[in-house]
């Protein structure tokens, strides 16, 4: 396995729960705020590290690919494990940062009212949309120089849409992370279907239809 692509996997994964996270802690700027931290991060390192690893930084995205026959199964593993463990060194920094975990290090619950069912479906759709756009741009070779602005805009528009309900996780690792430094692991087993199911239909899309 390539430990470069790992150590890419890893800060990336890293970064995206520090800032993205740790904008939703704060609160600074609001939803907006709180989207666009999440989508620069991908922007930024899709465009930085995206010739090394792809750029991954989310187990969902990285199913997937593999569902989607771009990547191998020894490398989704290995991207997978680096991917969770970027996410709770991210969430034990943003604790240690913040002094604590009072503000909730920008955990990604339910709103009230929202059931665990809506969640998951929600979950499902939102990363759906994000991986599809993955595998579409970066994954096929398609979006050439923009398909990071893509990829980051619909994590953006995700977060816009869904963050009011369930935070938008859209990603393990970002649930992950904050619930471990947190330890609130409250409906967690949803933000781990929902993007996974996501993921899968993305690829089987992918590779059954639109394939070209």
């Amino acid at each position: 396995m390539n430990s470069k692509a790992l150590i890419a996997e890893f800060i990336g994964t890293f970064a995206l729960i520090f800032i993205g996270a740790g904008a939703g802690a704060l609160g600074v700027g609001g939803l907006v705020g709180v989207a666009l931290a999440h989508g620069l991060v991908i922007f930024a390192f899709a465009s930085a590290y995206g010739d090394i690893s792809g750029t991954h930084i989310n187990p969902a995205v990285t199913i997937g690919l593999w569902v989607g026959k771009k990547v191998d199964t020894n490398t989704a593993v290995s991207y997978i494990i680096v991917q969770l463990l970027g996410g709770i060194v991210g969430g034990l920094a943003l604790s240690f940062v913040f002094g604590g975990a009072d503000n909730g290090l920008g955990a990604t619950v339910l709103a009230s009212g929202v059931t665990p069912v809506q969640g998951l479906v929600l979950e499902t759709i939102l990363t759906f949309f994000l991986a599809n756009t993955v595998l579409h741009t970066a994954g096929s070779g398609n979006g050439g120089n923009v398909a990071p602005l893509a990829i980051g805009m619909t994590l953006t528009l995700s977060i816009l849409m869904g963050g009011p309900l369930t935070g938008a996780s859209l990603n393990p690792a970002r649930t992950l992370g904050p619930a471990v430094a947190a330890g609130n692991y409250a409906d967690i087993w949803l933000y781990f279907v929902g993007p996974a199911l996501g993921g899968i239909l993305a690829g089987l899309l992918h590779k059954n239809v639109l394939r070209k």
